[in-house]
């Protein structure tokens, strides 16, 4: 959900690879799952650019589904405030005939949630250590910070951040407690890094990802949420997710994989025994990355990768 914030009054995001997800669903009629709305940016472009289509867009951020955007007098759009882990129960309550034509996750943290201090997402600027992308997240990142064990903390910077100093890291966050604020909680990290690991992107951003991602059971959700729109989707139906980090990026390739997988008998077996039948047509292989111009006008959208499947089976 990499996103530009612009002054009040302008649009509040500048949605990544637009032209990329109306190629994908220029053909598609019926119902969309917008699963990580936003500020809107690419519904509004669905909906603008194609009249079959109704979008349901969802958001667990109360300050983005405040702020709603062009487009929300589309009666073809409707809007829930909610976690797209939960995606099987939504579309239970607000879909419950099924018969999904399309799904588009775009994932991470915007920028606005980044650029909005009081957040506490960002370590570039004074803030809580909440980290909370909406009211259903169990825990804040000062919960993670103040009271977890080092080896906890170490575990998730691991896992989560792909921190190669987790342990020092996660040592002198607790030999700093109590922290009290984001730019407090970058600095232990910066100086529990070695120097020549400083000198390029800043020490804090693994990190902060780590904690972040905890916070807000982010790859769990991501995991339920899009096996919930897989199973959804029709035949012909498509599912596009734009991810941001190698974790994201890799639970998406390899569910889409699996999907597409056919036979998985021995090559020497005469016939199959197996009965696996592919659900799902590959439309992306090794991910589509942002034009050269577009990351030019828009450097947030640097790390974004893009795959993009259709459902051939029931």
């Amino acid at each position: 959900m990499n996103q530009t914030n612009t002054k009040q009054g302008d649009s509040y995001h500048r949605p990544v690879m637009v032209e990329e997800v109306l190629s994908y669903f220029q053909e598609t009629a019926g119902l969309l799952v917008d699963a990580t709305y936003g500020g809107g940016g690419h519904a509004s472009a669905l909906l603008q650019s194609n009249p079959e289509l109704r979008v349901l867009g969802i958001d667990r951020d109360l300050d983005a589904m405040s702020r709603v955007p062009v487009g929300h007098g589309d009666p073809r759009l409707h809007l829930v405030t909610a976690n797209f882990g939960d995606l099987e129960k939504i579309l239970a309550r607000e879909a419950p005939n099924g018969d999904l034509a399309g799904a588009l996750f775009d994932l991470g943290v915007s920028s606005h949630q980044l650029d909005v201090a009081g957040r506490g997402f960002s370590f570039h600027s004074p803030g809580p250590l909440d980290m909370r992308m909406g009211p259903d997240a169990t825990q804040s990142a000062d919960d993670i910070v103040n009271r977890w064990s080092p080896g906890d903390i170490a575990t998730i910077l691991r896992d989560y951040g792909e921190e190669r100093f987790a342990g020092r890291i996660a040592e002198a966050i607790v030999k700093a407690r109590p922290i009290g604020d984001t730019v407090e909680l970058a600095s232990v990290i910066a100086n529990a890094v070695p120097a020549p690991a400083r000198r390029r992107k800043h020490p804090a951003r693994r990190s902060f990802q780590a904690i972040r991602i905890a916070v807000n059971g982010e790859l769990a959700a991501l995991r339920r949420g899009l096996d919930a729109a897989l199973d959804a989707l029709r035949p012909g139906g498509r599912a596009v997710v734009i991810s941001y980090h190698s974790l994201e990026d890799r639970i998406v390739k390899r569910r889409f994989a699996s999907g597409a997988t056919e036979c998985t008998c021995p090559p020497d077996m005469p016939v199959c025994g197996c009965g696996t039948v592919a659900e799902l047509r590959l439309l992306t292989r090794g991910g589509q990355r942002p034009s050269p111009a577009e990351i030019e006008n828009n450097p947030r959208a640097r790390s974004a990768v893009l795959r993009a499947v259709e459902k051939v089976t029931i």
